[in-house]
Formats: structure tokens, C-alpha cells, sequence
């Protein structure tokens, strides 16, 4: 029964099955189960796949918003279609993340300057011309000013025709690197530009770079120095010490400046002025040395030659009177502490004035050449010979242990000069000094007091004659002032009426009668009295009052000549004296003819008298000058001839009429010993006569040197013997008392 009260589980399955027909359902219903199962798995491992992938893909995204921000660039976006522009900025977010910052600017903030450039690269990109956008230009920002941007892209959508529809890339702001591009091409034009040459070494000192004024400088390029040793171009001026020093102090200080000698590639050398300075290499860090170098060459002989001009006498190569002050100074520091003496020796040339007047500026240089040369020979070495201008030199003696030494430096000095100084190879002349003497401690203590003592010495012995020497005293001093008074009195003399005229009468040997007068100038000055001639005309002419004195004294002695004309007196010249000035510097023939026409005065009845030196060595200048006087009507006699060293070719260019014998030759004429005067005399008398010139002979005196010119038919005498000079009246009546006068008898008997 109990079998039968419960069934077997077989029984049940088909109600909780189905029956066994149902064996299908239940299939179906597991495999279905299954299938859900494994789409249920498929579709989680699907899940996880795709989670990792959204992961992977936020990793990326993270670490491509951290490339951007990293590297500071700007995703960007172009719509071709729209002309839109779209950028992503990364910039920090909250908690530390990185968000896109998108911005959306149709206008195109680009540069209107930049903008077509950019259009252009853009067409070419999108017509295949170019395989990527490339494009730097500026942009605005967000203060409104301009920032520079590189931007990189290519196409990243097509249409259906293959148009490209946008375009993607990226963009960084690159204004810093613009600056430092900027700076870097300014550096390297305002290098490329500048005078001075800059060269940069490496730590070794091998040339790294070098500018263009570096080439133009020392003949080297670029190419044939980089990577050479710096000594490439030592100098053997050097030696090899002073290189090592400044490479030494450059390395140690990382500095050096100064002066040094370089060789060019042509093997001339030249003077720089260098800097250097270290620094580092921008990136590796390397030390580098940086040259500034400027070739002084020229400056420093500008230098040199202004120190020279500065301290010597470009004329004769001697110090001048700054050196000579300086040497004076270090001389009298020596001579105390040594307890010896010092003298200083001023030398004045005799009458050089008229010579360089009358031989030209030319020659005159020639002659303070050879007398610089000559004092130098003379001085004998260790000694400092000064020229302190025009004709003035000084000879500085040391050590001297008596004034006596200065005395016999002087003596050797004027015995050298006794010798002609040779002009050409034709002429020579005889210039003579003037020396005075101031001697350290006895006469002065300091330099300026020395050389104006010695100035002062110097004109007593002009004043003692010329061709000597006077060692200074204090006595001096009051005849230098009197020769400074006299100068002032002398500029006055002309205005007060204290120049007269004196006359002196000469007489011709052939028939005894009076045939001329030379106008000799005096002057009685109210304060000091009768002034030589010998004393005044010497200040005259160191004083520059020469050419005023001497126009004036031509037209008194014209005015003097009418005056006896319209008396009656004629056949008789009137001699003037002419300066070199006035012939060689002013209009002679028009003061000439002036003072002529304004008296009134024949100028047949005219004789100017020059000198022989004033002639001789200018004789082109002096010939178109007398000429122009010869055509007036005057005659033109030559002074003091014999005492210079003209030749007969130089005279017979000369429009002279005249030859004036020089007092000197006449003086021993008729006395035992005269041989050498008588000689000279009689042969200016036969070359005279032979060029058809007349004859005076000046200075005579006694019957002997009358009986001895009249026995070798001297034209004209005149001197002591016929009459002393006198003023214009006086010497009217001596004319016109001639006749009845015995000696004029006597010189006319036959």
C-alpha cells in the first residue's frame, strides 16, 4: 500500500518536466540557458574590453593633454567649408587635472601684416603643393598685444570629390624664440658690421669665429684661421713671454686688455688694442674666449708724431722749448745733487732775416739745417741742442765744473762758423752767431730764469758788434731794458719827427765833380738822444718796423731830391738804401713811383741801393723786381759788394748799374799788407767795367786809398775823406760850394 501512496520520482518528473515528449523543450530551454550564459559572459568580457579601451583611450587623451600642456602647444582646427578656427588650450583643472580649454574665433586673430603669408601657405597646402601646413606668424592675446605662433598641420577630412574639408594641427607660442632669434641675428649683424675686429677662442685659444672686420684687418678669412692656434699671428716684436702672460691672466681672471703687436697674412705687422673677456658656451657650457680687438697702428703714429711736434723741431729734427725746458729742469736737479754747474748757450744768427728775406724761406731752411747739424757736431754728444724758434737755438752744457767751459764752447762754436754754410752747388754763404751765456748756480736757479738771462747775454753780444759771445751779469739787465725802450721808442720815432735824413756826398774821380749823396738815416730820440744806426736799425729790423721806416725814408729822400732840383742843383743821384722786405715783400715800384709823382722828383736822378746778399740767391724774384724799377727810370746799385758770395753769372741777370766796394776792402788800401784787400778791389773794379757797370768805393778816408782806387780807375769814392753825412740843408750848400773847393781841383787836374 505504500507503494501505492507514493509515487517514484520518475513519476514526477513528467510534472515537473514534462512528459517525455517534452524532452525537447527541455533541450531547447538548457541550450537556451547556455546561450544566455555565454552571451552574458561575452558580453562582460566585451564590457571589460571596451572599459579598457576607455581607459586606454583616457590614458591617452591624458597623456596627449599632458604632451600639450608639457610643450605649451595649442590643438587647433580648421573648417575649410566655414572659415572657422577652433583651439584647445590644455590648462590645469581642478583636483590637479588637465582640462581643454576650447576656443572658437572665426575672425582669425592673426596678424593683418602675417595673414596673407598664412592664406598663401594654406592654398598650397590644400592644392597638394605642400605635404604639411607649416607657418609662423603672429597672434593676438589675451592683453591685446601680439604673440608669435609656429604652426604645423595637415588635412584631416575629405569630401566625396576629395576636397579637403579640414585641416588639424598644432600650435606653439614661440615669441621667446623670436627674441632670441631676433637678438641673435642683431648680434650677428652689429658683429659683422663693426670696425673693430671680434674673434672668439675656444679654451685652448683655437679660433672658433672671427667677424669680417677681423678679415679686413689682419688679411686672414674665416676659413684659414678656424680651428688654428691664436699664435697664428704673433708679432716677433713680442716674445713668447708676453703671449704666455696674457693667455695665463685671460685663463685666471678671465680678462686682459691691452696693447699688442700682430702679424697680418701678408707678414706686415700692426698695433692692436685688445679685450678679452670669458664666457660661457650657451648650451654646452664650454668656455670661450671673446676678442675685441682695434687696429691702432695710424693712431699711434699720430701719436708719435704729435709727441714729436709736441717736443722737437720739425725743421732740424731738435728739441724745441717745451724739451728743452723739461731737459733745463732735469739738468739742474742733476747739477745739485752732483755739485756742478750747468750753462745754457743762446745763440742768435747774425742778420738772418735779411737773408732768408732776400734768398727766399727755401733757402733759409737749408740754412737752419746745416746749422742745426753744425751745433750738434760742435756740441759733441750728451749735450742737448735746442732750436726755440726762427733763427734761435741753445746748446745745454752739464756738468761743468768752471763758467770757463761754457766760455770755450762758445769760442769753438763761432771759429766753426767761420766756415761757409754751402746753399748749392754754386753758392756758399758766411753766417755768423751771436751767443750769450747763463750759467746754473751762479746766475739763474730755475729753467725760465736761465734761458732769459741768456737771452739778455745774447743781445749785449749783438750789441758788442756780432760774431761774439757775453756771459751774463746782473749789469745786464738795465741795458736790456733800455734795448726794450728803445724798441717802444722807436715805434713812436717816426710819429714825433725824431727820424732825419743825413746826407753824405760822393764825388767822381774822373773830373772831381759831385755826382751823387746816399741818404743815411739818424735818429734823435727825445728820451735817450743821438741812437746809432748801428744800435736802432738792428732793433728795426728784429722789431718788424723795417718796412715802415724804410718807405718813409724814400720819401723823404725823394721829397729832399725835388727840393734841390727845383734849387737848381742837378746832376746829382740820390742813393736810398732798400730793406729785403721792401723788395721782396711789398710793391717797391709802386712805392717808388708814388713817392716820385707826389714830390715831384725825376727818377733818372733815383738810385736804390740792396744789398748783395739780398740779391744773389732769389735772383729770378729780385730780377723781376728791379726790372719793373729799371723800366721807371731808376737806377739800381748793389751794396756792400764783396762781402757775400755771388757770381758773376748771378749779376749779369741783374738790371744793375752800380757796384758799391764794401768799407772793409778799402780800409788797408795803400798800407804795407794790403795785398789780399787790394787784389779783391781791383778785381770788382775790372769785372765792373767789364759788364759796363760803375764803380763807388765806400769808406775812404786818406790820400793813400784815394791815390790807390783813382790809380785802378775807381768810378766814384765817397767817405770821410770827401765829407761826413749832414742834413739836407748843409749838404745843399757843400754842392753848391763844390766848385770852388781845392780838392776838387786837385781830383780834376789831369
Amino acid at each position: 500500500m505504500a507503494g501505492r501512496d507514493r509515487p517514484a520520482t520518475g513519476a514526477l518528473a513528467p510534472l515537473l518536466f514534462g512528459a517525455p515528449a517534452d524532452a525537447a523543450w527541455f533541450a531547447l530551454l538548457t541550450g537556451l540557458a547556455a546561450t544566455i550564459v555565454g552571451l552574458l559572459l561575452v558580453l562582460r568580457r566585451r564590457m571589460r574590453a571596451l572599459q579598457r579601451q576607455q581607459q586606454d583611450l583616457a590614458e591617452q587623451q591624458e597623456r596627449l593633454r599632458l604632451a600639450l600642456w608639457a610643450s605649451d602647444e595649442v590643438f587647433w582646427q580648421y573648417d575649410v567649408a566655414t572659415d572657422a578656427l577652433e583651439s584647445t588650450r590644455i590648462v590645469p583643472g581642478r583636483g590637479g587635472m588637465l582640462a581643454a580649454q576650447v576656443q572658437r574665433d572665426p575672425a582669425h586673430p592673426i596678424h593683418p601684416d602675417d595673414l596673407p603669408q598664412v592664406r598663401a601657405d594654406l592654398r598650397a597646402h590644400l592644392r597638394g603643393q605642400t605635404p604639411m601646413f607649416v607657418s609662423e606668424h603672429r597672434v593676438r592675446n589675451a592683453a591685446g598685444g601680439w604673440d608669435w605662433y609656429r604652426a604645423r598641420g595637415r588635412a584631416v577630412a575629405r569630401d566625396a570629390q576629395g576636397r579637403v574639408t579640414r585641416i588639424a594641427g598644432t600650435a606653439r607660442n614661440v615669441s621667446h624664440e623670436q627674441r632670441q632669434l631676433r637678438e641673435h641675428r642683431i648680434a650677428a649683424e652689429v658683429m659683422r658690421n663693426m670696425a673693430e675686429a671680434v674673434v672668439v677662442l675656444d679654451a685652448q685659444f683655437r679660433f672658433v669665429a672671427v667677424n669680417d672686420a677681423f678679415t679686413r684687418m689682419s688679411g686672414y678669412s674665416a676659413e684659414a684661421v678656424l680651428g688654428q692656434d691664436g699664435a697664428l699671428l704673433n708679432s716677433p716684436r713680442h716674445d713668447a713671454g708676453f703671449y704666455q702672460e696674457a693667455r695665463r691672466q685671460m685663463a685666471e681672471s678671465g680678462r686682459w686688455q691691452g696693447e699688442m703687436w700682430q702679424r697680418r697674412g701678408d707678414g706686415s705687422e700692426f698695433l692692436c688694442a685688445v679685450q678679452s673677456t670669458a664666457i660661457s658656451e650657451p648650451g654646452s657650457g664650454q668656455r670661450l674666449y671673446v676678442l675685441v680687438a682695434s687696429d691702432i697702428t695710424e693712431r699711434r703714429q699720430i701719436e708719435q708724431e704729435l709727441r714729436y711736434l709736441a717736443n722737437f723741431d720739425p725743421l732740424t729734427d731738435l728739441p724745441n722749448r717745451t724739451l728743452l725746458a723739461e731737459r733745463m729742469a732735469q739738468a739742474i736737479v742733476r747739477a745739485r745733487r752732483r755739485q756742478s754747474k750747468v750753462a745754457l748757450l743762446f745763440i742768435d744768427l747774425d742778420r738772418f732775416k735779411d737773408i732768408n728775406d732776400s734768398l727766399g724761406h727755401a733757402a733759409g731752411d737749408r740754412i737752419l739745417r746745416q746749422v742745426a747739424q753744425r751745433l750738434r757736431e760742435t756740441a759733441g754728444p750728451g749735450q742737448t741742442v735746442a732750436r726755440i724758434g726762427g733763427d734761435e737755438f741753445t746748446v745745454l752744457l752739464e756738468d761743468l765744473e768752471a763758467p770757463e767751459q761754457a766760455d770755450t764752447c762758445a769760442q769753438r762754436l763761432i771759429a766753426r762758423f767761420d766756415e761757409p754754410l754751402r746753399l748749392d752747388d754754386h753758392q756758399e754763404m758766411v753766417i755768423t752767431p751771436s751767443i750769450g751765456i747763463c750759467v746754473y748756480p751762479d746766475h739763474a736757479q730755475v729753467p725760465t730764469d736761465l734761458l732769459k738771462h741768456a737771452d739778455t747775454a745774447m743781445y749785449q753780444a749783438k750789441a758788442a758788434g756780432r760774431r761774439t759771445f757775453r756771459r751774463y751779469d746782473a749789469s745786464m739787465e738795465g741795458h736790456s731794458r733800455r734795448r726794450a725802450n728803445l724798441v717802444a721808442a722807436l715805434r713812436r720815432a717816426c710819429e714825433r719827427g725824431e727820424l732825419e735824413l743825413h746826407y753824405q756826398p760822393q764825388v767822381s774821380l774822373r773830373n772831381g765833380r759831385i755826382v751823387g749823396v746816399e741818404a743815411l738815416l739818424r735818429w734823435h730820440s727825445a728820451e735817450f738822444g743821438e741812437i746809432p744806426p748801428a744800435q736802432f736799425v738792428p732793433l728795426a729790423e728784429e722789431s718788424g718796423l723795417i718796412p715802415a721806416i724804410g718807405e718813409w725814408v724814400l720819401a723823404a729822400a725823394c721829397r729832399t731830391l725835388a727840393d734841390w732840383q727845383r734849387a737848381g742843383v742837378h746832376g746829382v743821384s740820390m742813393a736810398v738804401n732798400i730793406s729785403a722786405a721792401q723788395l721782396l715783400h711789398g710793391d717797391l715800384a709802386g712805392s717808388v713811383r708814388q713817392a716820385l709823382e707826389s714830390c715831384g722828383a725825376s727818377a733818372d736822378a733815383l738810385e736804390l741801393e740792396l744789398t748783395e746778399s739780398m740779391l744773389m740767391a732769389n735772383a729770378d724774384l729780385a730780377a723781376q723786381r728791379l726790372q719793373a724799377l729799371r723800366e721807371l727810370g731808376v737806377a739800381i746799385a748793389v751794396d756792400d759788394f764783396g762781402t757775400g758770395y755771388s757770381s758773376l753769372a748771378y749779376l749779369r741777370r741783374l738790371p744793375i748799374t752800380t757796384l758799391k766796394i764794401d768799407k772793409a776792402f778799402i780800409d788797408d788800401l795803400g798800407q804795407p799788407g794790403d795785398g789780399e784787400d787790394a787784389a779783391i778791389t781791383t778785381t770788382v773794379i775790372a769785372m765792373a767795367h767789364s759788364l759796363g757797370l760803375g764803380v763807388v768805393a765806400e769808406g775812404v778816408e786818406t790820400d793813400a786809398q784815394l791815390g790807390f782806387l783813382r790809380q785802378h780807375r775807381c768810378d766814384v769814392v765817397q767817405g770821410f775823406w770827401l765829407a761826413r753825412p749832414m742834413p739836407a740843408d748843409a749838404c745843399l750848400q757843400f754842392l753848391r760850394a763844390w766848385d770852388g773847393d781845392a780838392r776838387r781841383q786837385a781830383l780834376a787836374a789831369p
